[in-house]
């Protein structure tokens, strides 16, 4: 049986046990940031996120599931992934999403959440 895919406030949902998360916009789309740092944005399709990450992160995923991760001519100098809403895993995105959380948030933040598992 197939799955629905994955909507923004799926993706919200999924970063709404993160310290100091919030949504906004970028670029006239709904986006995700911590403590005003872009984690993710919804591009205009709606199918599909830009997930901040760092370039070796973005080439793995790329290698290991090219269907799901990959990048356009426009993102090829920017630590980021397209990341297909369809196909990616509810529970690999969650385990990208903390960690994008934890490049982009603070020593405190971070604090705060380790210590509240």
């Amino acid at each position: 049986m197939a799955r629905s895919a994955l909507t923004f406030e799926s993706v919200l949902a999924l970063c709404a046990h993160l310290p100091g998360v919030e949504e906004s916009k970028s670029y006239g789309t709904l986006a995700i940031k911590v403590k005003g740092k872009l984690m993710i944005r919804l591009k205009e399709d709606g199918a599909t996120i830009v997930l901040r990450t760092p370039f070796v992160v973005r080439d793995h995923l790329m290698f290991t599931q090219p269907n799901v991760f990959f990048i356009t001519d426009h993102y090829k100098d920017y630590p980021a992934v397209l990341v297909n809403l369809a196909l990616v895993s509810p529970i690999q995105l969650q385990k990208l999403l903390e960690a994008t959380w934890r490049e982009q948030s603070t020593p405190k933040l971070i604090a705060q959440y380790d210590g509240s598992k």
